[in-house]
């Protein structure tokens, strides 16, 4: 399966399938054994860049749909 990437309304992205995932200095954050991974968008987790649920406290809103 290719990867899948789905924004949540006002949560994270949903991603699916087989991906490689890197710290920002580099290093693997193993995913290994997962289908899904959600990557947080609101930037209020404290266990980025992985989602912790947090966007429900903080009453993130999600801006508009991407343009196509």
């Amino acid at each position: 399966m290719a990867v899948k990437i789905t924004a949540r309304p006002n949560g994270p992205y949903l991603v699916e399938g087989e991906c490689e995932l890197y710290d920002p200095t580099g290093a693997p954050i193993n995913t290994a054994g997962q289908a899904r991974i959600a990557l947080c968008r609101c930037g209020a987790s404290s266990n980025k860049p992985l989602c912790d649920g947090t966007h429900n406290k903080v009453g993130f809103q999600a801006s508009e749909a991407a343009k196509k």
